[in-house]
């Protein structure tokens, strides 16, 4: 059956690269727009790259869930091992699950909570400088300073208060580093390590950048080992992690790439969304007016805590409807190990398939007026009778994202602590445009002009 099925229908492409150049000019409007014309199922040749588009939350539920088995993340990821090491985001089969099965205490809700205040405080320490840009009417670079704020504060939910004044120089690596696995990751050249061994000046800055990273995090790990100690942070949770059935612990090496991996995740993704956040609201004030009201009413003016976040659930419907539109992960990944048949269509063994959210959030069918912002659509009311693989910001299937409540806190919180002091506005003249690489991010540093809300006290920091 599964030879005798057809293979998927395919837009008009190069008649040498295929469908390469569109992917690389405007890769979000070519897998919208094959959607709408041709289905669910769209096949494409980048080059001499097969790859089938799945859109449908029945077809996401299939690859990610129903049928796992059949697929492997592939060798995309595999150029994401030079950074972050056979962590749980490229680690496949039973490594993984036993990785998964150490991990996975460290970031249940009730521990993560623990992390809340010295996460509230570390994000108030920053608004000082969107106070200083309120006053004197400078456009604050809004990506920038929220990636430096998500690094500030995954840096301090792993190590705690330990890296001191290190955390700037793990900032620069880790853009560094970050940028050049971008760079390979879009690349069409296929996996090959020896050249990433050239001489280059992109592999120089990015091995001198790892240098960094692996120098403070083995330190960091060395001396935790030597003093004994089991400190209530995310690197002290993995290292007293231990496996109920076997006794297994992490080795240095394992906790090495674990703590890369939770680095690239848990900074870069939550910033690049409440950027897309903040910009929607900007073009939006009837919604930014709403959750105003919502802050001001359950707050009082005070400093939100963990506590008061299942209260602000308009709070938290503004940050799921921007993942929708923008969600940071846009597209997944996967290789069929084997041939199957989706829709009645032939996925051939050794094609890429990619899911993509960014489209599937877009379905008409399940999302009336795709393109309106409109977090009424996460009221529990509104999204009872939603597919559960219509929504999938953090993936979904064993492999979703384990740090999505850890994200989810993060965001909410920085999200109340600005709406009650602030408005955001765009800046005339400069345009937001998406950047669809590793995460969908809004090109260059994305300035916005900052307004104080009237009768809203300074912030003060202890």
């Amino acid at each position: 059956m599964t030879a005798s099925a057809p293979l998927p229908p395919m837009p008009p492409g190069h008649w040498l690269w295929g469908h390469l150049p569109e992917r690389a000019r405007n890769p979000l409007g070519l897998y919208l727009d094959s959607r709408q014309r041709l289905g669910d199922v769209v096949r494409y040749r980048m080059g001499y790259i097969y790859v089938e588009q799945l859109t449908h939350p029945d077809h996401v539920k299939h690859v990610l869930a129903d049928a796992s088995a059949r697929y492997t993340k592939g060798t995309v990821f595999d150029k994401t091992r030079p950074l972050v090491g056979n962590g749980l985001l490229t680690a496949e089969g039973d490594f993984w699950k036993r990785q998964r099965r150490l991990a996975q205490p460290a970031f249940h809700k009730e521990r993560l909570a623990a992390l809340g205040a010295r996460m509230t405080d570390t994000l108030s320490e920053r608004l000082p400088a969107w106070e200083r840009a309120a006053d004197t009417g400078t456009p604050l670079p809004v990506f920038q300073e929220l990636m430096r704020l998500t690094l500030t504060v995954v840096v301090r939910a792993l190590f705690g208060v330990d890296v001191g004044g290190h955390t700037d120089a793990v900032g620069e690596a880790f853009t560094t580093a970050l940028e050049v696995t971008n760079e390979r990751i879009i690349s069409p050249l296929p996996y090959q390590p020896w050249l990433y061994r050239l001489p280059t000046r992109s592999n120089r800055a990015f091995r001198q950048a790892v240098d960094t990273l692996d120098g403070l995090v083995r330190g960091l790990i060395a001396r935790r080992r030597a003093a004994g100690s089991q400190a209530e942070d995310l690197l002290g949770m993995l290292m007293a992690a231990s496996d109920a059935d076997t006794g297994d612990t992490f080795d240095d090496a394992q906790l090495r790439d674990e703590v890369m991996t939770l680095l690239l995740a848990g900074h870069e993704t939550t910033a690049t969304a409440l950027a897309w956040t903040f910009h929607l609201l900007a073009r939006h004030p009837e919604v930014e007016a709403t959750l105003h009201a919502e802050v001001d009413a359950a707050l009082g003016g005070r400093m939100p805590t963990v506590a008061d976040l299942p209260r602000l659930r308009y709070v938290g419907c503004v940050f799921e409807e921007a993942m929708r539109l923008y969600p940071p992960i846009w597209a997944i990944p996967r290789v069929p190990v084997e041939d199957d048949v989706v829709d009645g269509f032939r996925i051939p063994k050794g094609d890429i398939v990619i899911l993509v959210p960014y489209v599937t959030h877009r379905h008409p069918d399940f999302w009336p007026e795709p393109e309106r912002f409109d977090p009424t659509r996460f009221l529990p009311e509104n999204s009872k009778d939603r597919p559960r693989w219509a929504y999938l910001p953090f993936g979904g299937g064993q492999r979703q994202c384990m740090g999505n409540h850890f994200a989810m806190m993060e965001a909410q919180l920085l999200l109340t602590l600005v709406a009650q002091r602030f408005r955001l506005r765009g800046v005339p003249g400069v345009p937001v445009v998406p950047e669809a690489l590793v995460s969908l991010r809004p090109r260059g540093p994305m300035p916005m002009r900052v307004e104080r809300r009237e009768g809203v006290p300074r912030v003060r920091v202890a």
